[in-house]
């Protein structure tokens, strides 16, 4: 999980250590519930901007830091649950004693450290992310500077989502971002910009108030916030830690399952929470 927080891909490749395979599914199928560090420029970013954006001075940053720890709790509690409905359901077992042993002490080899972790960990990450990566951004492209009857193929997507994303508390365009940022969280942001912006390129804007006020002017509110915030905590994995799942799982049914099980519990939330703010404005 801690591992998790850095990189989700990084995360399954160290659950090799746990003997059972049984919790090692579980632990690759909930390490997906962390949020990495691809998702967390954007929490924090909406964080600042909608919940901190009114308060001067240092309780904006103290706001702010709250909000996102908020976040960061409801995915370790939502770990936690997942495992216990996992462990008792379709991969319940015998649990596995716990043993703690020390290892001999020896000098450490750097250079051989060095080459294992550049080799075995960050290469292989690199690798799986390069194979979609690179078509991905290709399609990205294409979308948005592709026009028929003066419409991009983006907007055509995002019109076509919309209903499904309103029952959710977002909107097209903000489902189409998650759904084309398979690739790296780091780019759901770029790509909601660019589609409110009309632009044919990924937008990267670092002002947080000319961020606040191109959301504002289409329709964002702080049930918006809120729901975009689960929704970036509780969704599919992106696309190199799916890879990840099914080469160290052995099959596409586990990454498949580590893309259902986040994607249905963010539905499912954000849908409650939409609709308990709509009675809230009907009473």
């Amino acid at each position: 999980m801690c591992m998790g927080f850095g990189c989700n891909a990084a995360g399954v490749i160290g659950c090799r250590i746990i003997d059972s395979p049984r919790e090692k599914l579980i632990a690759m199928l909930t390490n997906v519930f962390v949020p990495c560090n691809g998702r967390f420029p954007f929490l924090i970013t909406i964080a600042t901007i909608f919940f901190a954006g009114g308060i001067t001075g240092g309780f904006s940053s103290i706001i702010s830091t709250l909000t996102v720890l908020l976040v960061v709790l409801l995915g370790i509690m939502m770990t936690l649950i997942i495992s216990k409905i996992l462990s008792k359901t379709i991969l319940k077992g015998i649990s596995s004693s716990f043993i703690l042993e020390l290892p001999p002490y020896r000098k450490p080899q750097i250079g051989k450290v060095l080459i294992r972790s550049v080799f075995d960990r960050t290469l292989f990450v690199l690798g799986r992310a390069m194979q979609v990566a690179i078509p991905a951004g290709a399609v990205i492209w294409i979308m948005a500077n592709i026009h028929i009857a003066d419409i991009n193929l983006l907007t055509y997507i995002a019109n076509f989502l919309d209903p499904f994303a309103r029952i959710l508390g977002l909107d097209g365009y903000i489902l189409t971002a998650f759904i084309l940022g398979l690739p790296a969280n780091e780019i759901v942001l770029p790509i909601i910009l660019m589609c409110y912006m009309q632009s044919g390129i990924l937008v990267d804007i670092e002002n947080t108030t000319t961020i606040g006020n191109i959301l504002i002017q289409n329709g964002w509110t702080y049930i918006t916030a809120i729901n975009t915030m689960i929704f970036t905590l509780l969704h599919f994995p992106c696309s190199t830690t799916l890879l990840t799942i099914k080469k160290e799982a052995g099959g596409w049914k586990w990454a498949f399952l580590a893309f259902a099980l986040p994607t249905v519990c963010g539905i499912v939330l954000c849908t409650i929470i939409n609709a308990i703010s709509k009675i809230g404005i009907l009473f």
